[in-house]
């Protein structure tokens, strides 16, 4: 819908919510829970690819018939394990403590979630790769990239109002590509040498 006052500005729009779902019973959510969790244990240990519906559900102690009719297979499991841990770093920074959460300076609040998402990253980025490369540009297509983005540039904008905020803030996620970041670690790059330089991409970028 057109808006004839024209564009908003970043801190004028609200965070989306990341695959939204319906209520469901406490006994589902709990199953739903172990299965996932089964699955992030073996998927780290032996990567998606090696790891069978069979061996998830004999980690979860539910039986296969219950993974298949939740996930459908093990590419639809990876994708809503992908889709769970996204919407926990979501509820940090919307109403968790700071600095990832409200309460921090923009630029700390920057470096906070660059962290954060640079964890999240490097736990799953088989299922970050898969996620991105779909297909062409899918990367920037996916609600997630939308409410990352989305929440930087409210960030940029608050703390350098000279910047144009939605470019910095694709600026500030292009590090964090999954394609990179698996060819950064296959050079033998170190996670604590990645977060460093991303502190110091923030702070050249949104220190006045």
């Amino acid at each position: 819908m057109n808006d004839s006052t024209g564009p908003r500005s970043a801190s004028q729009r609200d965070l989306p919510v990341v695959g939204e779902r319906r209520p469901e019973r406490a006994d589902a959510r709990r199953n739903r829970l172990r299965v996932l969790e089964a699955a992030d244990r073996l998927f780290t240990t032996h990567g998606v690819k090696n790891v069978s519906l069979d061996a998830i559900a004999a980690e979860a102690g539910v039986g296969k018939g219950t993974v298949f009719r939740r996930f459908g297979d093990r590419a639809g499991l990876a994708v809503a394990l992908l889709d769970e841990r996204e919407q926990e770093l979501q509820a940090k920074i919307i109403s968790g403590p700071p600095p990832l959460g409200p309460g921090a300076p923009p630029m700390i609040r920057v470096m906070a979630f660059l962290d954060a998402y640079l964890e999240l990253l490097d736990r799953h980025a088989e299922l970050f790769m898969d996620s991105e490369n779909a297909s062409d540009g899918a990367r920037y297509r996916i609600g997630s990239y939308h409410l990352w983005h989305r929440h930087l540039a409210h960030l940029v904008e608050s703390a350098r109002p000279d910047l144009d905020a939605d470019y910095t803030a694709h600026v500030l996620l292009a590090p964090l590509a999954a394609d990179l970041h698996n060819a950064l670690r296959s050079q033998g790059f170190e996670l604590d040498r990645m977060r460093a330089g991303l502190a110091a991409i923030a702070k050249n970028l949104l220190s006045a």
